[in-house]
C-alpha cells in the first residue's frame, strides 16, 4: 500500500480566496507555502487508486499525481473510488467534480451517505451525468478494497455539518479511517477531524504503523483570537495540537499532522512551533508526502 498526501489544508485551503491573514498573505508571496484541501491517494496494487475525501481541489490533485492520470485508453482512469471520513463540504464537494465518470464508487458510513443524498441531493443532481454506487464503511470491522487493502471506520464524534444541523443523534458523523494491507500487515489511521479523543481511537492509533491526525489549529483560542470564529477550536470540532501533540508523540508509529487551517502558525515554515513538534518526534505533513506501508 502506497499513500500520497494530495493536500494538507483545512476548509478554504491556504491561501483562502477571501482572507489576508498572515498565513494566506505568506502563501501568496511564497507559492511553496500553498496547501490544497486535505486528501489522500491510496494505491492498492493493480493500478487502482482510491481517493480519501473528495475536496474542491480534486481535479488539480488528480492532475498533480501521476498515478491518478488517465490512460492509455481515452477514458480509462485508475481512480477506483472515493472514501469519505465525514460529510463536511470541504471533504465532499469534489464528488460533483467527478461527474464525467461512468460510475462513482463511494465508501462512507450510512449517516454520511444519507446526508449527501437526502440533504445535498447529490444522487438526484448527478443522475443525469453519472451513477453513485455506495458502499458502507463498517465500524469495528473492515471492508475489502482492491489489491488486498481493507478499510474500516473508527467513530470519533457525532458533529454534523452545518447544512445538516440538528441535535446529536449518536451517529458516527465523523470517523477516523483505518486502512490495512493484508499482504504487509501494515495499518494507517487517517483522522483529519478530531473533535474528541473518542473511545477506541487510542487503541486504533497504537496499533497503526502511521497516524495522520487533525492539525487544524495550534491552540484552542486560535479561531477566536484571529477573528475567524466566535467558537474555540474544540467547539468547531477540532482538538488543537497543543492538546494532542504529547499524546500522539507516545505512539509507536510515525505521526504526521494534516488539515492545517490558514491561521495555524505551522503554515509558516519558519514558525517556532515546528521545533516544538520536531522535539516530540511529530511531523507536519507536506504536500506530496509519500508513505510506503
Amino acid at each position: 500500500m502506497r499513500v500520497q498526501l494530495l493536500g494538507t489544508a483545512a476548509g478554504g485551503g491556504v491561501p483562502q480566496w477571501n482572507c489576508a491573514c498572515p498565513g494566506c498573505a505568506g502563501a501568496r508571496a511564497h507559492p511553496d507555502r500553498r496547501r490544497r484541501h486535505a486528501s489522500l491517494a491510496v494505491e492498492t496494487g493493480g493500478g487502482r487508486v482510491y481517493i480519501v475525501n473528495a475536496t474542491p481541489d480534486i481535479g488539480d490533485q488528480i492532475e498533480a499525481y501521476e498515478a491518478l492520470l488517465p490512460g492509455p485508453e481515452p477514458r480509462h482512469t485508475p481512480v477506483a473510488g472515493l472514501i469519505l471520513t465525514d460529510a463536511e463540504l470541504d471533504h465532499t464537494l469534489g464528488v460533483a467534480r467527478l461527474r464525467e465518470a461512468g460510475k462513482l464508487e463511494i465508501w462512507s458510513t450510512p449517516v454520511v451517505r444519507e446526508a449527501l443524498t437526502e440533504r445535498l441531493m447529490l444522487g438526484e443532481v448527478l443522475a443525469p451525468y453519472t451513477g453513485l454506487s455506495w458502499h458502507d464503511l463498517p465500524v469495528s470491522a473492515s471492508a475489502p478494497l482492491a489489491g488486498g487493502v481493507e478499510a474500516g471506520a473508527v467513530p470519533i464524534s457525532p458533529k454534523r455539518p452545518r447544512y445538516a444541523a440538528g441535535p446529536p443523534d449518536g451517529q458516527p458523523w465523523v470517523i477516523a479511517l483505518r486502512l490495512s494491507d493484508r499482504d504487509t500487515g501494515a495499518t494507517l489511521i487517517y483522522a483529519p477531524a478530531m473533535g474528541a479523543w473518542a473511545p477506541g481511537l487510542e487503541a486504533a492509533m497504537a496499533a497503526a504503523d502511521c497516524v495522520i491526525a487533525d492539525g487544524t489549529f495550534w491552540d484552542d483560542e486560535e479561531p477566536r483570537r484571529t477573528g475567524i470564529s466566535r467558537k474555540t477550536a474544540i467547539e468547531m470540532g477540532h482538538l488543537p495540537i497543543e492538546a494532542t501533540a504529547e499524546r500522539l508523540s507516545r505512539l509507536p508509529g510515525r505521526v504526521l499532522y494534516t488539515h492545517l487551517n490558514n491561521t495555524n502558525p505551522l503554515v509558516d515554515p519558519e514558525a517556532p512551533q515546528h521545533r516544538v513538534l520536531a522535539d516530540l518526534g511529530v511531523e507536519v505533513a507536506a504536500e506530496g508526502t509519500v508513505i510506503e506501508l
